[in-house]
């Protein structure tokens, strides 16, 4: 259960930097109240998971998932850089939290 918050955490994490860059690019109400919904449930879910995980594992982990799916988002939905090297290390952050995950 706790690696199953930790990645709804990861993923709200995704979402609410999302919506940062919504904000900057549309400046509504929307997109602030969604970013608020998505930070509050990113610790909500972080908060659980560190119930059973340690510190380090878990944090790792959701900042791993927020790094790798934000620039993932990014490259996906706006418009940035895709390159093979910025690939190569978005994968390194992906195998570490895999790897962290396999250790725990």
């Amino acid at each position: 259960m706790a690696w199953i918050s930790l990645i709804a955490a990861g993923l709200f994490e995704m979402l609410g930097v999302t919506s940062i860059n919504l904000i900057h690019k549309y400046r509504n109400a929307s997109s602030v109240l969604t970013m608020l919904i998505a930070f509050t449930g990113s610790f909500i879910f972080l908060s659980i998971a560190m119930e059973e995980l340690s510190m380090g594992i878990a944090y790792s982990v959701w900042t791993g998932i927020g790094a790798a799916g934000g620039a993932i988002m990014g490259m996906l939905f706006y418009g940035e850089q895709v390159g093979m090297k910025r690939i190569f290390f978005i994968s390194l952050i992906i195998l570490s939290v895999m790897g962290l995950k396999f250790i725990s």
